[in-house]
C-alpha cells in the first residue's frame, strides 16, 4: 500500500499518553540502505519536501536549495552531538554471538545498553539475558548487565512482564571508553543498511561533542558551503546539545531520558527571534525535545542542562519552535507524535502521501521534510 489512509490514536501503556500514528506501509525500496555519497551524490543533494501548514501546500526540491525557503532573521537550531561507535561484538558464556549497543552514559559510569542477536540480513533484541550476566567484549573487555532499565515500567496493566530491551550495565575496559570505542566499536545500523559504513558517514559537519548512540540525522545533509550561504543570507544558526539513545524499531517505545544542554546564547536567540516575529526552526526532533524541556508555557526559553523526560504530543503542544526539519518516520514511530503536535493530522496525511507517491527515501541516509507554518 503506497498511500496514507488515516491517523490513528494508540495508547502507550507506559505513560497512558495517546500518540498519533500514521497508517501506511513503507515499501522496502524506499528504505535508504546507503549514504547518498555512495549513490554518487553530495550530502546536500538529497531531496527536500517543503510543506506549509496554513494551506497544506507542498513543494519538492533538493536540500541544497534550502535557502530559498528561509528568510533573513530566521533561526535554525542545530544539535551538535556527535555519533559514537556505539556497537560492539559480544559473546555469552555459552558462546552465543551477540551485539551490544551502548545507549546512554549515565552518572557513576553506568550505561544503558541493548543486547541484540544478529542474522545475515537483520537484527532483533535478544531477550534471553539474565540479571548479573557478563558478556565478553573485544580485547579482554567485559560488560555486566545488572538490572532492567526502568524496570517498574516494563509491566503491562495485567501484571505480566513485557520484553526487557534496555539494561543498566557497567563496562570493564582496558582503556578510556572513548579510545576503546574508537578502536573496537562501529556505528549502530539496522537491517535496512546492509553493510557497515565508516563513522564519518554518521557525523554531521558541525559536531562539537561525541555522545549520541545514533546519529541526529536531520542535520546530516548540511555542508560547510550551504551553512556559509545561509549565514550570508542573514539566516541565524544556534547550537544546543542532546545525546540521543538507541532507537526502538520493533516496539516503538516512548523515548527514554536523554542528556541535553541549551546554552545561554541559544536561549537568548530563540526568544529574540520569536519576539521579532521570525521563525525558529528546529533541525531535528532532538532539538525540539531539548528546547521544549527549557521553554515555559508562555513560550519563553531558558538555558539549561540535565536529563530530559519530556515527551512531545499533540495534547502537550509545542511552544519553542514554528518549523521543523526532519527525516521521514515509520508508521508507528513515536516521532510522529511530535510532528502531530506541530502540524494537523490532515497535513501529515497529505505530506506522507506525497512522500510515498514521489518515492522519497526513509531513515538516516534518506531524504528530508521541512515543515513550515
Amino acid at each position: 500500500m503506497k498511500s496514507v489512509k488515516k491517523i490513528e490514536e494508540h495508547i502507550y501503556e507506559r505513560s497512558g499518553l495517546q500518540l498519533a500514528t500514521l497508517d501506511f506501509t513503507l515499501p522496502p525500496e524506499l528504505e535508504a540502505s546507503e549514504p547518498p555519497e555512495a549513490r554518487g551524490m553530495e550530502r546536500d543533494e538529497v531531496r527536500l519536501m517543503v510543506s506549509y501548514q496554513t494551506d497544506n501546500r507542498v513543494q519538492h526540491t533538493q536540500f541544497n536549495k534550502l535557502g530559498q525557503f528561509l528568510s533573513a532573521g530566521d533561526l535554525l537550531v542545530i544539535n551538535t552531538s556527535g555519533t559514537m561507535n556505539a556497537a560492539l561484538p559480544a559473546v555469552r558464556a555459552d558462546g552465543t554471538q551477540l551485539e551490544l549497543h551502548l545507549s546512554t552514559h549515565l552518572p557513576a559510569d553506568l550505561w544503558t545498553v541493548e543486547v541484540r542477536e544478529m542474522s545475515e540480513k537483520t537484527s532483533r533484541p535478544f531477550h534471553g539475558i539474565q540479571a548479573g550476566e557478563h558478556l565478553r567484549l573485544p580485547h579482554g573487555a567485559t560488560v555486566t548487565l545488572h538490572v532492567p532499565y526502568q524496570a517498574e515500567q516494563r509491566y503491562a496493566p495485567d501484571g505480566y512482564a513485557k520484553h526487557i530491551r534496555l539494561w543498566i550495565a557497567t563496562l570493564d575496559l582496558p582503556c578510556p571508553y572513548a579510545n576503546y570505542l574508537a578502536r573496537y566499536g562501529f556505528p549502530i545500523h539496522y537491517g535496512y543498511v546492509q553493510q557497515q559504513w565508516a563513522t564519518s558517514y554518521y557525523q554531521t559537519v558541525y559536531v562539537t561533542e561525541v555522545g549520541s548512540a545514533e546519529m541526529p540525522s536531520a542535520g546530516r545533509a548540511f555542508t560547510p558551503r550551504l551553512i556559509t550561504q545561509l549565514i550570508a543570507q542573514g539566516v541565524q544558526i544556534a547550537p544546543l546539545l542532546l545525546h540521543t539513545g538507541v532507537a526502538s524499531l520493533e516496539e516503538h517505545e516512548l523515548p527514554y531520558e536523554e542528556y541535553y544542554r541549551v546554552p545561554v546564547e541559544t536561549a537568548r536567540l530563540v526568544n529574540a527571534t520569536r519576539l521579532a516575529g521570525k521563525r525558529v526552526i528546529a533541525i531535528g526532533t532532538t532539538v525540539v525535545r531539548a528546547l521544549e524541556t527549557v521553554t515555559d508555557p508562555d513560550g519563553t526559553t531558558y538555558p539549561g542542562e540535565g536529563w530530559t523526560h519530556e515527551i512531545i504530543t499533540p495534547q502537550r503542544g509545542i511552544r519553542a519552535v514554528q518549523g521543523l526539519l526532519t527525516g521521514l518516520h515509520e508508521p508507528r514511530a513515536t516521532h510522529l507524535a511530535m510532528l502531530a503536535a506541530l502540524a494537523s493530522s490532515e497535513h501529515l496525511q497529505a505530506t506522507y502521501a506525497e512522500a510515498l507517491r514521489e518515492g522519497y527515501l526513509w531513515h538516516e541516509f534518506g531524504d528530508l521534510h521541512l515543515l513550515l507554518p
